[in-house]
């Protein structure tokens, strides 16, 4: 690190290359073992005879209740889907709560009842947490921290791990982007748009399943943080192909688009909560993009792009008049707070 960042900033929280940069250069090198150095979302762990995934995760979204959810139901959705994308079937979550003094009971409430019900629409446990209340101004109202376990099948422990994608594999996505990013932009910030947005927050785990149960699916990843432009940064580095996506073919709200245009964010690099990126070969694509259209959470998906043996580490978007265009992670961060 260079002397301006020797303290943490925001955006060392982001998802783009600052964090990365504090993971490898901090936590990994004083942590670095052979599961955490996979750095997947989820980590496959080996016991006795069968394998689980375990996660973690934290959240401290400002503000705690924006259009579609509230950060009782981001807890469960973004630590379940953090092991469904890993190939898991989620069981059990730990959730724990720290509090600061003065927070309204009736908000907690509403959160908890929130979390609970979305705990069990997804089918998950809740089997242990943690409370702690701090004094009044020593924490912002409110953070949840998670962990999750899940079943890891033998077939599906090498998703999260990129390791047999070829030139010519499809970038499948189950719909719009930056949903999550822009709802939550609007209700903190009160710019009162006309155009209505609504978070994308949902459990994926059993959209997952069925794309599982049908088809061979090379890798997944929730592209939250950072958004899609993060996740395929990411996986062009781990590959070492190019991947190539169409503009026109990427699945956007009109709503997302004007705010974005209005604030000069690109959706590219707005997190969602409610997407998963697939890999796959063109025939499995299909296969596929017709089992997600078959379920609510996948009725907007495409095939937004493909892997390419051109321009290896690199993420090339071509527009609607043919131009060309590098999408690159971010250094720092647009939203922070955003989970």
């Amino acid at each position: 690190m260079t002397n301006k960042e020797e303290k943490i900033m925001l955006s060392h929280g982001s998802g783009g290359r600052m964090m990365h940069e504090l993971i490898e250069n901090l936590f990994i090198k004083h942590f670095g073992n052979k599961i955490l150095n996979e750095q997947t979302d989820a980590a496959i762990l080996p016991v006795n005879s069968s394998d689980i995934a375990f996660t973690t995760d934290s959240f401290v979204i400002d503000p705690l209740f924006f259009p579609g959810g509230n950060i009782g139901k981001l807890a469960v959705c973004g630590t379940v889907n953090d092991l469904a994308v890993s190939g898991a079937e989620p069981l059990y979550l730990s959730v724990s709560f720290i509090l600061e003094e003065g927070f309204p009971l009736r908000e907690l409430d509403v959160i908890v009842t929130s979390l609970a019900a979305e705990a069990k629409k997804a089918g998950v446990l809740i089997v242990t947490g943690d409370t702690k209340v701090v004094n009044k101004g020593k924490c912002d109202k409110l953070f949840i921290n998670t962990a999750g376990i899940g079943r890891v099948n033998n077939e599906d422990r090498n998703i999260s791990k990129a390791l047999d994608i070829k030139a010519g594999d499809v970038i499948i996505i189950n719909g719009t982007i930056g949903d999550h990013g822009m709802a939550v932009m609007n209700a903190r910030e009160s710019f009162n748009f006309k155009a209505y947005v609504e978070s994308d927050c949902a459990s994926l785990n059993h959209l997952i399943r069925e794309v599982l149960n049908c088809s061979s699916v090379k890798f997944m990843r929730d592209p939250t943080r950072g958004g899609v432009a993060t996740v395929l940064n990411e996986l062009v580095e781990k590959i070492h192909l190019g991947i190539e996506i169409e503009e026109s073919s990427i699945p956007l709200n009109s709503g997302v688009k004007a705010m974005c245009e209005l604030l000069g964010f690109d959706p590219l690099h707005i997190a969602n909560e409610g997407k998963v990126i697939i890999v796959a070969g063109e025939k499995e694509g299909l296969k596929i993009l017709e089992a997600l259209k078959n379920n609510e959470l996948g009725l907007q998906s495409a095939i937004i792009g493909r892997v390419v043996a051109d321009h290896p580490g690199k993420v090339v978007l071509r527009n609607e008049t043919g131009g060309r265009r590098i999408v690159d992670s971010l250094s720092g961060d647009q939203l922070p707070r955003i989970c």
